[in-house]
């Protein structure tokens, strides 16, 4: 017994438990939805911004709202979307991250090894053939600033893809994948935080601290209701605004500091579900039905008509950020899930195959809301080279996602086949 218990210690990308199970599946639900409805606005901005009506488009963007001073709050509307709409996002990512590290599979060393190494490597070779890419053409050194565009995963967008395709998967590679994409999210606003931050206001940022810790008091009483959460929520978020870090790291700062209650049943007592549960099922349908596509639809209107395709893809950046997206994460995941096998003398669980793991891989480098959102923080928003990205994004995207949907709908076939073989009575060969 001992021996088998080791063995099942080792096993990589194991089946989830059936509160796991239980969790995955909304998530799906509400990302999967969300996911088409980030496609959809990220679709309707690119028809808008290439149509004989683009001016309106753009005009529509970069219309100013807000109070100037002394807050300096008198954002574009694209601008209210990347900062104020994402925190939202971030808030639910806080979330996730917290309840993953209590009590999900990263609270679990033997279990969190896996999918951290996949995401560190995932970020990390991006990263290095982007600005190997960047050297090799030539480019001017300011190029080097869009290192960290390709390093991000859009767990909507994959999880769309896979909903599509991916109906009979093992939901082992589902949950590799949420998991996955919350160590990318922890990745991706420390780069935001300390990369894109510029003229730290120390006050300010130490001010927010007394919001966050009102935010505190107010979950651990109980007191939940939404317009009370919003007071400090809001003043919290106006001060890491004001602090010169990016206003969606007080998301992240909100969201770890939610109470996840852990038990066997990981539910409050009276069998309910616990407080950060609750919260984050509140919240994600406004973060993945609302907040992402109406960021999409204003960060992926970027005009390709008129010579704008042929520039985008004649720049290095582009072609850093699609070898990145496509090459890089593919090689960065599945390399980083092997060498755990390699020197852990770990295993696939039962059911599982590396072609599995290698489409997981490709799935991965669908690179949207952060990739865009660090593109505007790394070269400016509605600048040309800032347009360069955004067709970078949408190409590299696409390819992994057509790469991906090979790779998956032959793995989603055998599956089909193993059920229909064990429904007719077949031993599994």
């Amino acid at each position: 017994m001992a021996a088998r218990f080791i063995t099942s210690a080792r096993r990589l990308l194991r089946r989830p438990s059936d509160w796991e199970a239980r969790q995955l599946a909304d998530a799906l639900r509400t990302e999967t939805i969300g996911g088409m409805l980030l496609l959809s606005g990220a679709v309707l901005a690119l028809a808008w911004a290439n149509s004989p009506w683009h001016t309106a488009y753009t005009t529509m963007r970069d219309t100013r709202v807000g109070p100037a001073a002394p807050l300096h709050l008198d954002l574009t509307l694209g601008h209210w979307a990347a900062d104020g709409l994402l925190a939202l996002f971030f808030l639910v990512a806080g979330i996730e991250l917290k309840r993953e590290f209590v009590a999900g599979d990263l609270s679990d060393r033997t279990k969190a090894i896996v999918p951290i190494a996949a995401a560190v490597a995932g970020v990390a070779l991006p990263a290095l053939l982007y600005a190997v890419s960047i050297l090799a053409l030539g480019a001017d050194t300011d190029a080097l600033r869009g290192w960290a565009i390709p390093t991000a995963t859009d767990i909507a967008f994959a999880l769309a893809v896979l909903a599509v395709i991916g109906s009979h998967l093992p939901t082992a590679l589902r949950a590799f994948l949420l998991t996955l994409a919350v160590v990318d999210d922890l990745i991706a606003i420390t780069i935001i935080a300390v990369f894109f931050s510029a003229d730290v206001a120390v006050i300010p940022l130490v001010a927010a601290g007394l919001p966050i810790a009102v935010w505190w008091g107010l979950l651990r009483r109980g007191w939940t209701h939404p317009l009370l959460l919003a007071v400090p929520a809001v003043a919290t978020w106006v001060l890491i605004h004001q602090s010169g870090v990016h206003a969606t790291v007080a998301g992240i700062l909100l969201g770890l500091t939610v109470p996840v209650r852990r038990s066997a049943a990981h539910a409050l007592p009276e069998g309910g579900h616990s407080l950060a549960e609750r919260i984050e099922h509140g919240l994600r349908p406004w973060s993945a039905g609302f907040a992402v596509p109406i960021f999409a639809f204003f960060a992926a209107g970027v005009r390709v008509v008129d010579g704008g395709l042929t520039a985008a893809l004649t720049d290095p950046v582009t072609v850093g950020i699609v070898v990145g997206l496509i090459v890089g994460k593919a090689l960065g995941v599945l390399g980083g899930t092997w060498l755990v096998a390699r020197f852990t003398r770990a295993e696939l669980d039962d059911g599982l195959a590396w072609a599995d793991v290698a489409g997981l891989a490709l799935l991965s480098g669908l690179g949207f809301t952060v990739s865009l959102l660090i593109g505007e923080l790394a070269f400016g928003a509605s600048t040309a080279r800032d347009d360069h990205v955004k067709v970078a994004v949408l190409v590299g995207s696409l390819g992994a996602a057509i790469l991906a949907a090979i790779v998956l709908r032959r793995r989603n076939a055998h599956y089909r086949r193993l059920e229909e073989q064990e429904a007719d009575g077949i031993p599994e060969r």
